[in-house]
């Protein structure tokens, strides 16, 4: 198995190294996204429903946004901002605007790097095609001065070879796809808990007769 790869590796030429290197640097940023999402996913998960939502209920507005203020958490930042306009007493549209504040400055965090993926997967497959074109015209010139009887062997042995790097360059597009797409699930269902964070503390506060409805 390993000689195979080996083997279908040296013989689709030089455009199989900078493939590989896309490759291999995409498995890494997919890894590390899907690390760094999936620490983002639960540790504002338990910052919000372990200690935010509680001090909520319990209308102890002071010490839900001490406890944001201290978090590192997106979710803390995006509460806090809300729990700031409440505590100055502020008009639910400023509350809203600034939860929404909140949210577009950690956008950028968690999307980071994950579009360089879809990115990745295309240059992986235009380098296989260029390659596989490059290895034709290759073959077709030796074929051009070959002798009239090894002609169609040679040709077809040059396309085999040349075809090489168009497979390769899918077999490296294809996942790097389908990190993408798990990746923005990722990220889409860490922004939602954002905004339901968001509308459970605007329906607790709703109660209130101090948030202004002029």
């Amino acid at each position: 198995m390993t000689d195979t790869v080996v083997r279908f590796f040296q013989e689709g030429g030089l455009f199989m190294y900078p493939i590989a290197i896309v490759l291999v640097l995409g498995v890494a940023i997919a890894i590390e996204r899907f690390v760094y999402l999936s620490m983002a996913k639960n540790a504002n998960r338990s910052a919000f429903d372990k200690a935010i939502l509680p001090l909520l209920k319990k209308r102890d507005y002071k010490r839900a946004l001490e406890f944001s203020n201290d978090s590192s958490t997106a979710i803390a930042s995006i509460v806090g901002a809300g729990l700031s306009r409440l505590i100055n007493r502020q008009k639910r549209e400023d509350i809203e605007y600034a939860m929404e504040e909140g949210l577009m400055e950690t956008l950028p965090r968690l999307e980071k790097r994950t579009q360089y993926l879809a990115t990745l997967a295309n240059v992986s497959t235009l380098l296989g095609l260029l390659g596989t074109i490059i290895g034709l015209i290759a073959a077709f010139t030796a074929v051009a001065n070959a002798d009239p009887a090894e002609k169609a062997s040679l040709l077809s042995q040059s396309i085999s070879v040349a075809m090489n790097t168009t497979a390769f360059g899918l077999m490296s597009a294809i996942p790097l796809l389908l990190c993408h797409a798990v990746l923005q699930t990722k990220t889409n269902e860490i922004v939602d808990s954002f905004e339901m964070a968001g509308v459970k503390l605007l329906n607790i506060i709703s109660e209130q007769p101090s948030i202004n409805k002029d």
